[in-house]
């Protein structure tokens, strides 16, 4: 018996190789393989027997390129089967939330309006939405292309640097770009401004207190919220560490399990309040000085990490099927079982996490075989993979090497 649908995934990178993952853990038994559309192929899902690049467009974030393309995609592969369809970036959101009743005749998807998109997406406007809902976030304050030679911080140096629009900021380039910056004085500050400001990017720039304390003290949230509206999933994630290079500073590289029922439930109510529909990541920091989670963003999608939350038994594609290809009435889980995911070799953990205690926890569940790495999927091991793999990890140990801790504008 095969499944009565197909997963079309948007992107190529780790999240897309998630998704992908999790739906042949899930469905795979069926036939169920994973289609990606995307700008272009990278190599986390370069040759692999579970998700097949089919298109790679260009000019794919044109909005009316982005709807031919989907819709001719669908014509050709319907075949009687529902297309599943899952937005993996920011900008696939985004193109997907603006163009959504254009593409219903042809795919299964959930996602909110454009309206509820703006307030969540541009981080000013999220800020003030978190302020309604009793969220707590870093002192912060905004600067523009005009005003940013001037501009006065409300709080002390070190100062967190990043982008209002990360579609816009990705698109850019300037030398020793990094996805975050961190000024450790008026000096750096002055010099990362003028180098941003010094490229494409036009739009405002988040100036943020910095939070202190090591990787250690980040977690992750996903959730995932029905086309009822209500919360069907809430998986909060402890991180052991990000990932130091330029292009990566900020994303997780190693997760372990984790619960706090409190803040799941002020999340599932915040979530439920704004309407809110499809997959929600949360990144925040708890703070050492007070003990209290300060939220950093919210990603209108699954995390890029969000293969953890499958790794401990809680399969997100199972949730998307669930909810809106076979109509079943579902709860709200909590995820309590607990696993280590990583995209980094084991030894990459031990050397640069610095908790104890948290190492220790890492050591038990390896030893309890409760340690998942996304790209060691067995069904997906080929030559070509195992090769891929071997580079992918090898050129972690030299990322982690030079970078560590750098995140400053030279290397």
């Amino acid at each position: 018996m095969s499944a009565p649908f197909i997963p079309v995934l948007l992107g190529s990178d780790v999240n897309v190789y998630g998704m992908a993952r999790s739906f042949h853990e899930a469905y795979g038994q069926y036939g169920v393989t994973s289609y990606a559309i995307a700008k272009k192929a990278l190599g986390a899902t370069s040759d692999s027997k579970i998700v097949k690049v089919v298109v790679t467009e260009p000019d794919l974030e044109n909005d009316e390129v982005f709807v031919k393309t989907l819709v001719k995609f669908a014509e050709e592969h319907q075949n009687g089967k529902q297309l599943l369809l899952v937005p993996c970036g920011d900008n696939y959101i985004k193109l997907l939330v603006r163009n959504q009743e254009k593409l219903r005749p042809y795919y299964v998807f959930n996602c909110i309006d454009e309206p509820l998109l703006m307030r969540l997406s541009i981080k000013e406007s999220f800020y003030k939405v978190c302020s309604e809902h009793g969220f707590l976030f870093p002192k912060t304050t905004t600067c523009t292309a005009e005003n940013y030679k001037d501009i006065a911080l409300p709080f002390d140096f070190p100062c967190i640097i990043k982008p209002s629009n990360s579609v816009a900021y990705w698109n850019c380039t300037f030398p020793h770009k990094k996805k975050v910056f961190l000024a450790n004085n008026k000096e750096e500050f002055n010099e990362i401004l003028n180098a941003i400001y010094g490229s494409s990017y036009q739009d405002h720039l988040i100036l943020q207190e910095y939070i202190p304390g090591e990787d250690a003290q980040m977690r992750v949230m996903n959730c995932y919220c029905g086309k009822d509206g209500k919360v069907k999933l809430i998986s909060l994630g402890h991180a052991l560490l990000e990932e130091h290079s330029p292009e990566g500073i900020g994303s997780y590289a190693a997760i372990i399990n984790t619960v706090d029922r409190e803040l799941s439930a002020q999340m599932k109510e915040f979530l439920e309040d704004i309407g809110y529909r499809g997959f929600a990541n949360f990144d925040m920091k708890l703070d050492p000085r007070d003990g209290k989670y300060k939220l950093f963003e919210m990603n209108l999608r699954q995390g890029r990490s969000s293969f953890f939350v499958t790794a401990a038994g809680y399969n997100l594609a199972t949730f998307l099927v669930n909810d809106l290809i076979l109509n079943q009435p579902m709860g709200c889980v909590i995820a309590e079982e607990q696993a280590l995911w990583s995209i980094i070799p084991k030894k990459v953990i031990f050397k640069y996490v610095q908790d104890p205690a948290l190492k220790q926890q890492a050591k038990d569940l390896i030893h309890e075989h409760l340690f998942v790495h996304s790209f060691r999927y067995e069904p997906d091991m080929s030559i070509k993979r195992r090769v891929y793999l071997l580079k992918n990890q090898l050129n972690y140990v030299k990322k982690y090497k030079k970078y560590f801790g750098n995140k400053g504008l030279h290397e």
